[in-house]
């Protein structure tokens, strides 16, 4: 198969994550779809302005300005290293976006510089997580093992969405999740795959969260979910949606693929509520979710 570079092109576009490259004098020649849907830039308002000009501002998290002096890219052209950095990048409505940036010197076939190529992501729900891991901890709520909001920090969370329910009239509702069979994990695997398996588990239920639901470990195996803003997207959807990404998700044991399944509880916020008596219906759900087969959710 012989690739044109049209072709090329099509790949490139179709990416989600950002990716330009500059010549020599740090001229920007190529600006793919997935740069223009981060940054709110199109390709017609960068390519052929340089670096110099500052249109992306990219600066560090002390806001020192990069694009004027060594940033990333201009360092791995300097020295023909890769290079790999968090930054912040100038947004064209005027906010800042938290990016990964992954940058490369290019070469012709004799070896001679003729540029760089930068690919960068958009990390802004990564950075509200570690945010909030960080202020779980200082406030001791974070459970140690998975990073995840512990039973206190749950039961404080419950406690501010049942306010913000009565000042601003803000549905919620809770998702209980319970790891089938993981006892018999422990007894077959140990306990240090087992704490490995709570772990994946819990990243998996954070990478597929939206970034204002809370998600934290109630005790042992559960895990609940606070679910704000519940009216455009319900909570079926996202119930399910963590259900089936565990249930695909798994970890290589030599030759030995081992995978785990959730049940669920899930409900809305009513308006007589506690937060006890909102756990409580939760849980009941989740065990009509086991006794019905697992790896299932119950509404009510």
């Amino acid at each position: 198969m012989v690739w044109h570079n049209e072709s090329y092109q099509m790949v490139l576009d179709h990416l989600y994550d950002g990716v330009y490259f500059v010549d020599r004098d740090r001229v920007i020649r190529y600006w793919n779809k997935g740069a223009e849907k981060i940054s709110g830039f199109s390709a017609d308002e960068v390519v052929g302005r340089s670096c110099a000009d500052n249109i992306l501002t990219h600066v560090d998290e002390s806001g020192n300005s990069l694009c004027l002096s060594m940033c990333p890219l201009h360092a791995a052209m300097e020295d023909g290293s890769d290079r790999q950095a968090e930054v912040y990048m100038h947004h064209k409505n005027g906010h800042r976006i938290p990016v990964s940036v992954r940058v490369s010197p290019l070469s012709d076939e004799q070896g001679n510089p003729i540029g760089g190529v930068e690919i960068f992501t958009d990390i802004s729900n990564y950075k509200s997580i570690e945010l909030r891991a960080k202020e779980l901890e200082e406030m001791a709520l974070l459970d140690n093992l998975t990073r995840l909001a512990n039973r206190h920090g749950i039961e404080k969370g419950l406690v501010g969405c049942f306010e913000e329910g009565k000042r601003f009239g803000m549905s919620f509702g809770i998702l209980f999740m319970d790891i089938d069979y993981f006892k018999k994990v422990n007894d077959t695997y140990g306990h240090d795959v087992g704490d490995r398996v709570l772990k994946y588990v819990a990243e998996t239920l954070v990478k597929s969260a939206r970034p204002f639901d809370l998600i934290g470990r109630w005790g042992g195996e559960e895990f609940i979910a606070i679910i704000r803003n519940v009216s455009g997207e319900s909570i079926e959807e996202i119930g399910n949606r963590m259900r089936r990404l565990v249930e695909e998700s798994y970890l290589m044991l030599s030759q030995t693929k081992l995978q785990v399944t959730l049940s669920l509880g899930a409900t809305y916020m009513r308006a007589d509520d506690t937060v006890d008596t909102l756990i409580k219906r939760a849980d009941r759900l989740l065990y009509q979710s086991k006794e019905n087969g697992r790896n299932r959710m119950t509404t009510g």
